[in-house]
């Protein structure tokens, strides 16, 4: 069984984000894990469907809802 990857461009596709934020992520230690051979980066599907996982809130935090 082969383990699907995505690389940086379909990554930012497929969150509609610019590929210089998945950079900048990976530098500041913030997304999902990557897999790096050679100067290529890869993300695991896998990884990736966690790390949205993870991401799934039910409201922002530090947001309390008064009564009355």
């Amino acid at each position: 069984m082969s383990t699907r990857h995505l690389s940086q461009i379909e990554l930012a596709a497929r969150w509609n984000l610019s590929p210089r934020t998945l950079e900048r992520w990976r530098f500041t230690g913030e997304g999902p894990q990557f897999v790096k051979l050679g100067w290529r980066v890869v993300y695991r599907l896998g990884d990736v469907e966690a790390y949205e996982a993870e991401q799934i809130r039910q409201a922002t935090p530090g947001f309390s809802r008064k009564a009355g």
